[in-house]
């Protein structure tokens, strides 16, 4: 592709908040350094004297470099235009994305700049895809979100536990166990809290969406759906009570595997060689479309008790106005004390790590799924990692971001797509493995008649 005269590579917005602060650290280990297409970076925000602090607590003990910090307005998208204009690719840590999000994509896409953010907020992603799709394919803006834990591990886990079914097998269905582990008490920053009060308000709103657009592929999945399970389930294996976590990662894997139906190679890059589309066929013809639900694992029935509580706190007082105000107003006791308008300490972040234990139940050979045969097969996957929210995450967007910088020929020339289908293909398992997230093969077993 012709090089792009814009003046930054890279403009990273809310990078005061909390977790765009990190982002801006990990951002700093790439920029300039041999082999980086990260060659220039720029900060916006609301406010720039608390983005100039951000600069210098993700520079220690270096001093700043000399990054531009650019103030921006985002609920005014027309004075957006004119910054994005002057950048290849935008990161959007501006969230909730429901109240802040769409002026960023709308200006993003004005501007022909690429854009990736954070959200975990299917209404958002959903309601981008169907107002400024075919906006972003005609300006070349390539459009992606859930480019954090939301929704990266899921999507590369699930084709991860797909890919090692060699025919004749093949897989059904895959559930993912999520488990958060800490030396320390750590807990979530008030915004996360927030955008999960705001999906509950906003779940009618959702479903709404959903019914005025056209029905996407289905793809076609071997065997029958799976049963559902018991409330509560004793993962014995993994060590874990478990109940089901209502996170974005399904629907965004199921948005993927639509996308892929719609698709079969793959989406075609804007510069790809004969090699480049040769490669995406290939790999694409190994992931296999399974059910995939997630569920989030304690070591204690007490600890599923109190996010089951949450949960239900959230669920009551979610719909109404001032339900909605006396929880944004105690996180902290409505919450039993996993969020805080404080946010983590660093001690608390950088204690934290998590597991995702990918259950795939599948089939030996394809016929026995046609003869409507239980499962007969079992493979186990995981990824692991640094605590999710404020190291992971910005490890997993800036990897993204480097992808779109480095190999933008290979990745499709603008659209509104979630992760999977998009950065699939790349080397993005790769740069995660080298980056502190590990992706193992643990078990495969044949299951009892």
């Amino acid at each position: 592709m012709a090089s792009d005269p814009r003046e930054f590579d890279l403009l990273i917005l809310g990078a005061s908040g909390f977790t765009g602060k990190y982002v801006v650290r990990e951002s700093l280990k790439f920029l300039s350094t041999p082999g980086s297409p990260l060659r220039t970076l720029a900060l916006a925000g609301r406010n720039p004297n608390k983005i100039s602090q951000t600069l210098a607590w993700a520079s220690s003990p270096n001093p700043p470099p000399k990054v531009p910090i650019l103030h921006a307005d985002v609920s005014d998208s027309e004075s957006l235009i004119p910054l994005f204009c002057r950048a290849r690719l935008v990161l959007s840590c501006v969230g909730p994305f429901r109240l802040h999000g769409a002026p960023v994509v709308a200006a993003c896409v004005a501007a022909g700049a690429d854009y990736l953010d954070i959200s975990g907020e299917p209404e958002f992603m959903e309601r981008m895809e169907a107002e400024f799709h075919e906006n972003a394919v005609k300006a070349g803006s390539l459009v992606v979100s859930a480019c954090g834990f939301d929704s990266v591990p899921a999507e590369l886990g699930v084709v991860f536990n797909s890919r090692q079914w060699v025919a004749p097998s093949v897989p059904n269905r895959v559930e993912a166990y999520l488990s958060l582990e800490s030396e320390k008490k750590i807990v979530g920053n008030l915004g996360t809290f927030e955008s999960a009060v705001l999906g509950v308000a906003n779940a009618d709103k959702l479903q709404e969406l959903r019914r005025s657009r056209p029905r996407r592929a289905r793809p076609l999945i071997p065997g029958p759906p799976p049963p559902k399970g018991p409330l509560i389930e004793h993962q014995k294996f993994f060590g874990l009570w478990a109940v089901k976590l209502p996170s974005a990662d399904s629907i965004v894997v199921r948005r993927t595997l639509a996308a892929l139906a719609e698709n079969p190679h793959g989406l075609p890059g804007v510069d790809e060689s004969e090699d480049d589309i040769e490669r995406r066929a290939r790999l694409w013809s190994t992931v296999k479309p399974v059910h995939f639900g997630v569920k989030i694992g304690t070591k204690s029935l007490l600890g599923i008790l109190r996010i089951m509580v949450t949960g239900i706190f959230i669920g009551l007082f979610g719909k109404l106005s001032f339900g909605r105000n006396l929880l944004l107003k105690y996180p902290e006791f409505f919450s039993l004390g996993w969020f805080s308008k404080a946010g983590p300490t660093e001690e608390e972040v950088n204690s934290a790590t998590f597991k995702m234990w990918f259950l795939g139940h599948g089939y030996s050979d394809v016929s026995l799924a046609s003869r409507g045969a239980k499962p007969d097969t079992e493979i186990i996957t995981r990824i692991s990692g640094p605590e999710i929210g404020y190291l992971t995450t910005p490890i997993i967007l800036i990897q993204c971001a480097l992808i779109v910088l480095g190999q933008r020929g290979k990745l499709p020339k603008g659209g509104v797509f979630p992760p999977g289908i998009v950065f699939v293909p790349t080397d993005l398992q790769e740069r995660l493995q080298e980056n502190g997230i590990s992706f193992d093969f643990i078990s495969k077993r044949a299951l009892p008649a």
